[in-house]
């Protein structure tokens, strides 16, 4: 990812931050003089590399482009697009009308466009390859079993299946595929797409769903089972922009028409195959692919690994910092007015507790719609993890003071914010401190989820190595934010240390 997961939108308490932000990207622009244009992918290699392509025409074009790569899946890419976080990304034509539009009655090309044309969206041309879903097995177990048609697996009740998270519940996915073949199988797990390979390759799964265009099929000795009832549409590849892009590039766009017909199936097949199995990166397949076929000779800025680690770094430390700092802020005041009533308490800590068990991946979503993509709403779903440690431990720590030392503060006439801040607070700095610190250890590993929504820092090589199976990668991500923990964890330990032997005075004295 780059530098425009830091450039989040004017939010209160970090107002000043966003104006300068914003200066500094307008007068980029105008150094610049040239049109802005983001472009999105999603959460697989194939996308990534359309989304290089794209990326590398419009730079080509004269624009100032960005690529926001593994953004998510198609729901994210889809509200991203209609809210103007980005321009334009790679789509399908099936995902469109089975899931986007799905409850429309959308036949045909013109229909879809139409249909698209509502939200102000336009689709570009198709560009030449149809990647279907299907379902697939190891060749040698296939055989074993007899199958080679969906309508097969009626007779296997007791098979391990194992499908993408958005394949399970999207509306062209397993429940429909189930309902459709009257599929009986109940052992169904849903998971990351790519560990679902690695799923069947060690036999812990009988079938997975397949894009037909995967480097793995090939690899693995995969076998696509015959869509026999034909339950699956076509999903041909397209570009999905938004309309004001022909407004306010029509350069980009005509250089985006240039990809019309010219990727066929095989070649990208080929294409995935280099980056995922000979460890080639998706720039550089994408600016091969242009110089060969267009003619474009891309400009590649290269990057070092430490060039790497400290971006991801500074948009972890960014994620983590504004975050927990807005929790501190916010959370120490509610355990005050927690400790100061029962029922108040008993409602602040409640909610707080709520917030706590929605699973973290579902809360950055639920932001993205009132925030967009990127850091608003990830800092948003960590601030929220933060507070119930620190409003619990703010109140536990107010409740745990002797009532006499609370009594001989008032007798000695200290009104209640003086005895609040002179008294009650630094008695209960060592349960305040606890609670800060354990938001902080969770929201360092949390945050390290922000890199599905867009927001960058540890989590992008985290995801990256998952999605190419480069076990140095994950570790580059995993290693750092383990370490950053520690620190964390350390450093407030140090803080400990400096301020309790204060507490302690203040205990004596009372």
């Amino acid at each position: 990812m780059n530098s425009a997961h830091l450039a989040w939108p004017c939010r209160p308490g970090h107002a000043v931050v966003a104006v300068v932000l914003v200066l500094v990207s307008f007068c980029q622009g105008v150094a610049s003089g040239a049109e802005q244009v983001s472009i999105g992918s999603k959460s697989f290699t194939e996308s990534v590399v359309l989304g290089e392509m794209l990326h590398l025409l419009a730079a080509d074009a004269g624009a100032q482009a960005d690529h926001l790569r593994q953004m998510g899946g198609t729901r994210i890419l889809w509200e991203a697009l209609l809210s103007g976080e980005i321009d334009a990304y790679p789509e399908y034509t099936g995902t469109l009308i089975q899931e986007i539009l799905k409850g429309q009655v959308v036949d045909g090309k013109d229909e879809l466009r139409e249909a698209l044309a509502v939200h102000g969206l336009r689709m570009g041309p198709e560009l030449g390859f149809n990647n279907s879903y299907a379902i697939g097995m190891r060749r040698e177990r296939a055989a074993q079993l007899g199958l080679r048609d969906i309508s097969d697996l009626r007779e296997l009740p007791d098979l391990a299946l194992g499908f993408g998270n958005e394949f399970l519940d999207r509306a062209d996915g397993w429940r429909g595929l189930q309902q459709h073949y009257s599929l009986p199988q109940a052992d169904v797990r849903g998971m990351d797409h790519d560990l679902a390979y690695r799923g069947l390759a060690s036999g812990a799964l009988d079938a997975t769903d397949l894009y037909t265009t995967d480097a793995e099929i090939a690899f693995y000795g995969l076998v696509a089972l015959a869509d026999d009832r034909d339950y699956f549409p076509t999903y041909q590849a397209v570009i999905l922009y938004r309309a004001d892009l022909q407004d306010r590039s029509p350069e980009v766009v005509t250089a985006f028409s240039r990809l019309a017909g010219r990727i066929d199936a095989a070649a990208m097949s080929a294409m995935n195959a280099r980056v995922k199995l000979e460890g080639v990166a998706e720039s550089r397949v994408a600016a091969d692919f242009l110089a060969a076929e267009l003619d474009v000779q891309a400009q590649l800025v290269g990057r070092s690994a430490w060039a790497g680690f400290w971006r991801n770094t500074r948009e972890h430390l960014a994620l983590v910092g504004i975050s927990l700092s807005a929790a501190i802020l916010f959370a120490v005041p509610l355990g005050v007015a927690a400790s100061r009533s029962q029922a108040a308490g008993r409602l602040i800590l409640s909610v707080a507790g709520i917030l706590q068990t929605i699973p973290s991946l579902a809360l950055f979503v639920f932001m993205i719609p009132l925030l967009g993509i990127g850091g608003p709403p990830a800092i948003a779903a960590l601030f929220l993890y933060s507070l119930l440690p620190i409003v619990q431990n703010t109140h536990a720590g107010l409740e745990d003071i002797p009532s006499p030392i609370v009594e001989s503060a008032a007798a000695l006439g200290l009104p209640g914010r003086a005895r609040l801040r002179l008294v009650e607070l630094p008695l209960a700095t060592r349960s305040i401190l606890a609670g800060i610190k354990t938001s902080a250890v969770i929201n360092v590993g949390t945050a390290t989820l922000a890199a599905l929504i867009g927001a960058g820092g540890y989590g992008q090589p985290i995801l990256t190595g998952i999605r190419l199976a480069d076990t140095g990668l994950i570790l580059q991500g995993a290693v750092p934010a383990a370490a950053l923990a520690l620190i964390v964890q350390g450093g407030f330990g140090v803080i400990e240390r400096r301020l309790l032997p204060a507490a302690a005075m203040d205990t004596k004295a009372g």
